[in-house]
């Protein structure tokens, strides 16, 4: 029996999702080395992986896979702060840095909903809480990061009319790479 003509595109979706998964599991794993707080960012960054492909495919961010992660985030960070040195000044950084990411994302939803989406909110929190894990000066270029991206981005296809002003981008891809970048910077 052949393969139907959907399984071959749905096969190297999925090939795609898991070499990116790989990769990106294995820059964080290195540059964050045996540490307690490296099972919490190796789950921050297959999910992340998979929600960015996500987002692109779809131009939506799942609460099925973006709300857990909230409880696996706090979960595994406060178990790594168990054992890391100042592990509870690092884990009230954590929690006020997903308060201040959440609330700067949805001030930004409030004023302007159309130009983000209520999913880039929702990650938002999670992306502040492992941002403010590592600090202040993570937490400040990452954020810095994930917009510079997309701006950068947005210009490229607007000088490239491929866009316009009114064109819709997923914009969780450029938060959880600037994410990436800082855990890369500082992690």
């Amino acid at each position: 029996m052949t393969n139907p003509d959907w399984a071959e595109p749905v096969i190297r979706r999925r090939l795609a999702v898991l070499a990116a998964a790989v990769v990106v599991l294995a820059l964080v794993a290195w540059r964050v080395g045996p540490a307690p707080d490296l099972p919490a960012f190796g789950y921050l960054a297959v999910v992340g992986v998979a929600l960015t492909f996500i987002d692109v495919a779809l131009k939506r961010l799942p609460d099925p896979v973006t709300l857990p992660s909230y409880a696996a985030g706090l979960l595994l960070l406060g178990l790594a702060a168990l054992f890391t040195d100042r592990g509870g000044a690092r884990f009230t950084h954590a929690l006020l840095g997903m308060a201040a990411l959440f609330v700067l994302y949805a001030l930004q939803w409030l004023v302007a909903p159309n130009q983000i989406g209520l999913g880039d909110v929702k990650l938002a929190g999670v992306l502040g809480l492992y941002l403010g894990w590592l600090g202040l000066p993570a937490w400040v270029a990452g954020v810095c990061a994930g917009y510079v991206l997309a701006a950068v981005w947005s210009l490229a296809l607007l000088v490239s009319r491929r866009a316009t002003l009114r064109t819709q981008i997923p914009y969780g891809p450029f938060m959880l790479a600037g994410v990436l970048a800082a855990v890369l910077a500082y992690g």
